[in-house]
């Protein structure tokens, strides 16, 4: 049989063709593949070499959970980690403002320095590595309680003030604190030049800072009231937040001598002028001790019935008054002593000055030494026969030793 012509010759171009094909194709495959040994090892090197690519081993925990409410202020906030490091925590309020707050040794935790504010959101945001250097980042977001019952503290000096150097600043709160360790933390007191300021409790709803002696004239002070969300007593939050500056004037110190009827006034160790007085008559002595000045008045009413002398007294308008102690101690102008001054005591306890009525004239001693002096002057009592003032009776810390206060 004679073959077809062209028909053989087709065929076996084709299959020859398709082997071609077949063949490159296979070696195409091969090479994209990589399939030889070089091929393959340099590839997985790659992948485990770069940690980047891989997932941290290191989990990252926040507490409280996401999304919380009612949190509380103190000890709920805690960031974690397992099986690597914390390198970055950063938590801040709805207004931007940073908690301040520290990683503990080995990097396993963070914990805030301070407490939180109440009834505040707060995101955080927290980084950790492993071993490897690989990195894990969590974010979190909570909220603190809103507090039923909260307290305030009402606290002098004035902020913008210039004192004197008998000043402390005392702080007395609404409500009765159980929690003092905690109020102490969230007060903080800077100094300009630095000094050390204790606080010291009188009872458990106030609370007054000093340094050792008086303060330095010329120092700056500034008080930070970190109140807000502290828990002063169960279930009752501060809602205070305050910065505080007051400045420390000339030294201004001034010894009366119940003895002499005399006061010798002081200003930075100089006497200035020495004033003849009239202090505590026999039965109504004047305290002994330091008394720092609270409170100045042009003019007030002094009744005896507000201070237990019955009728007594009731002088309507008394001039040139200088508040000493809080049971009624004063330094005042008076127009009605006649030859008392600088002869004989003759007051309920008072130290007068000789003054008019009116108190218009600007040349007596009751006037020129109201003038001259400013709140936080200190007036120390002597040779008067009663006992010395108590430290709480006003401000006057004073009379109490270094150690004491501290206590």
């Amino acid at each position: 049989m004679r073959p077809v012509p062209g028909a053989s010759t087709r065929g076996r171009r084709g299959r020859r063709g398709l082997a071609l094909i077949a063949g490159a194709l296979a070696l195409s495959l091969a090479a994209c593949g990589g399939g030889g040994d070089s091929g393959a090892g340099s590839g997985k090197e790659k992948g485990k070499g770069d940690g980047k690519d891989a997932q941290s081993a290191a989990a990252v925990s926040i507490a409280p959970k996401a999304g919380a409410t009612g949190v509380d202020t103190s000890g709920a906030l805690e960031v974690g980690v397992t099986r690597g490091k914390l390198t970055e925590v950063t938590v801040k309020d709805e207004k931007g403002a940073k908690v301040e707050g520290a990683i503990g040794a080995g990097g396993a935790s963070w914990t805030p320095a301070t407490h939180l504010a109440a009834g505040t959101r707060y995101t955080v945001h927290a980084v950790a590595e492993d071993s490897a250097g690989r990195r894990a980042a969590e974010d979190s977001t909570f909220t603190t309680l809103t507090p039923k019952n909260t307290f305030m503290g009402y606290f002098t000096p004035e902020d913008g003030s210039t004192v004197g150097v008998g000043m402390p600043f005392s702080i007395r709160f609404t409500r009765g604190i159980t929690h003092p360790e905690d109020i102490e933390k969230a007060i903080r007191i800077k100094t300009e030049p630095a000094v050390e300021v204790a606080g010291h409790w009188f009872g458990n709803d106030r609370l007054d800072f000093r340094p050792e002696k008086y303060w330095k004239p010329g120092t700056k002070v500034t008080v930070d009231l970190d109140l807000d969300g502290v828990e002063g007593r169960d279930g009752v939050y501060g809602k205070q937040r305050k910065t505080v500056k007051f400045t420390i004037g000339r030294n201004q110190v001034s010894v009366v001598d119940a003895a002499k009827h005399t006061m010798k006034v002081t200003q930075d160790g100089k006497v200035v002028k020495t004033i003849p007085v009239t202090t505590g008559k026999p039965g109504y002595d004047t305290w002994n001790g330091q008394m720092v000045m609270s409170e100045k008045l042009t003019v007030t009413r002094m009744n005896g019935e507000t201070v237990g002398y019955g009728g007594e007294y009731d002088i309507k308008d008394v001039p040139h008054a200088i508040r000493l102690t809080t049971s009624g101690t004063f330094l005042h102008g008076n127009y009605w002593g006649g030859g008392a001054f600088g002869n004989y005591n003759a007051s309920h306890g008072c130290v007068g000055l000789r003054d008019v009525r009116g108190g218009y004239d600007s040349s007596v001693p009751a006037a020129w030494f109201f003038n001259h002096s400013i709140i936080g002057d200190v007036v120390i009592v002597k040779n008067s026969h009663d006992r010395t003032v108590a430290p709480d009776n006003g401000l006057n810390g004073w009379n109490m030793s270094w150690a004491e206060w501290k206590k």
